[in-house]
């Protein structure tokens, strides 16, 4: 060894233009007798320590469908190479060098989810201390497998795991252990790039060492990468549109029951509605393990337009083409006009009057027709005096004429009775739907407004669960 010092470090040993090259002296020193093959100790008893570090650049695609993260991660290794040691003193105090990864021992460290190659930079050198530390940075695109939970879109936060082991060198070989502490790796987001769709929270580490048929145990460092989507995006184009379709579904209740209008503005918002969900289909994850909540919200809220499409329908039915239906019964009466009307706190003055009005109804009638059979029957009998008291005939007074008109006026009164009546029985009718369409209208915004509570109350609980 001191006659290979000596050669190298004699200045006719090197001729030409690299005879006073110290780097050069010093990698053909290194390079001696070097073998790259073999695990670089001494006493193959020890076990190499090699310490590794992780720093998350940026965030390039998550892809939930295929259930893989793009992450471009600094990955940074060190170890010891008992081999590739010198005395700075015999090359100007040179401390370190840069050698060809190609030309010494480089572990065999892998990423287990890995699932497809990235487009990663090749760094072909390595730093070498004078002490054998190996330094061997490099940046990597990591297109790793990992379970995306998609059930909390857009609100919803992923845990990704990178796990980092020798592939086949036991504990007893290649050790592994964090180059920071875990805190330190957990809070660093230095070099992320924090202007994309994901948000990096922290990144977790854990060591472990496990066994495949519990003989030779295996060391491996877990990073779990937490990230979180930004929500705001998705709010604007997903959640505000459906917001405000069914908003205006709840104010179109407030259209007159007997109008057509409704049922034509309930048509055109569910249309919309379909239109609109046809448009962010593109835009909602899709996976074949589960559905987002939002898409179930989505559903929900296009049930909701077609119950409200169909209570309109059923209260325009009920109180439109009322002239050939019979009386309203005692029991809807009593149930809607009475019971459902104070329960809503529906004023009652218009029901009190109009039942009023139908009670009096028969009894007019009936003086009506009792005057007219007094009248027609004194007439006859003043007739029949006037006819004996002058010695006349006994015959019918009253002329074919008179019987005629009395006959047409009678038709005519018994046709303004008939649409007196059809006139009331649709008053009842439409009473009957006013309280019907405000007992639906109430129902419906209670099933709304728990829904949306239930909505909004599972996404809190499940954001605080993450965050924390």
């Amino acid at each position: 060894m001191n006659s290979e010092m000596d050669s190298i470090k004699k200045p006719g040993a090197n001729t030409g233009r690299f005879a006073n090259a110290t780097l050069v002296r010093l990698s053909e020193f290194l390079s001696a007798g070097y073998k790259k093959g073999v695990r670089p100790v001494k006493d193959w008893r020890d076990s190499t320590m090699v310490a590794i570090d992780l720093m998350v650049y940026s965030i390039l695609n998550v892809d939930e469908k295929n259930q893989v993260l793009t992450t471009y991660v600094w990955y940074r290794q060190h170890w010891t190479d008992e081999f590739l040691v010198w005395n700075p003193d015999d090359f100007d105090n040179v401390k370190k060098i840069s050698m060809p990864t190609a030309n010494v021992w480089v572990p065999d460290i892998v990423i287990n989810e890995f699932v497809d190659v990235g487009k990663s930079p090749d760094i072909p050198y390595v730093y070498v201390s004078n002490d054998g530390l190996v330094q061997n940075y490099k940046p990597i695109q990591v297109v790793t497998a990992c379970s995306l939970n998609i059930y909390n879109f857009p609100f919803d936060v992923q845990k990704c795991s990178l796990t980092f082991q020798s592939w086949l060198h036991t504990i007893n070989d290649i050790n592994i252990t964090l180059m920071r502490s875990p805190e330190e790796v957990m809070v660093d987001k230095s070099v992320f790039m924090n202007q994309g769709e994901w948000e990096l929270l922290h990144v977790l580490s854990k060591y472990k060492s496990f066994s495949v048929d519990n003989d030779d145990y295996y060391a491996e460092i877990k990073f779990h990468v937490v990230i979180r989507r930004r929500p705001l995006f998705y709010t604007v184009n997903l959640l505000l549109p459906s917001i405000f379709l069914m908003v205006m579904d709840i104010v179109g209740f407030y259209l007159p029951p007997d109008s057509g209008e409704r049922v034509s503005f309930k048509i055109t918002l569910l249309l919309g509605y379909s239109v609109f969900l046809i448009i962010v289909s593109d835009t909602l994850p899709a996976t074949a393990i589960g559905t987002p909540l939002i898409g179930v919200y989505f559903v929900v809220c296009m049930a909701l337009l077609v119950i409200s499409l169909t209570e309109t329908v059923l209260i325009v039915r009920l109180v439109h083409k009322q002239d050939l239906q019979p009386h309203v019964p005692q029991w809807v009466k009593h149930l809607v006009l009475e019971k459902a009307a104070v329960l809503l706190c529906i004023p009652n003055k218009k029901f009190c009057s109009l039942l009023a009005h139908d009670s009096d109804l028969p009894r007019y009638k009936e003086n009506n027709m009792n005057t007219v059979r007094c009248n027609h029957h004194c007439e006859s009998s003043r007739d029949m005096e006037r006819g004996l008291g002058m010695g006349l005939p006994m015959r019918d007074s009253t002329p074919p004429v008179m019987d005629n008109i009395l006959h047409e006026v009678s038709s005519i009164r018994q046709f303004l009775e008939k649409r007196e009546a059809s006139r009331e029985i649709a008053k009842e009718w439409l009473q009957v739907g006013y309280v019907l369409d405000v007992l639906l209208f109430r129902v419906y915004l209670l099933a709304m407004l728990a829904y949306s509570i239930t909505l909004g109350t599972l996404w809190s609980v499940w954001q605080f669960k993450e965050y924390n």
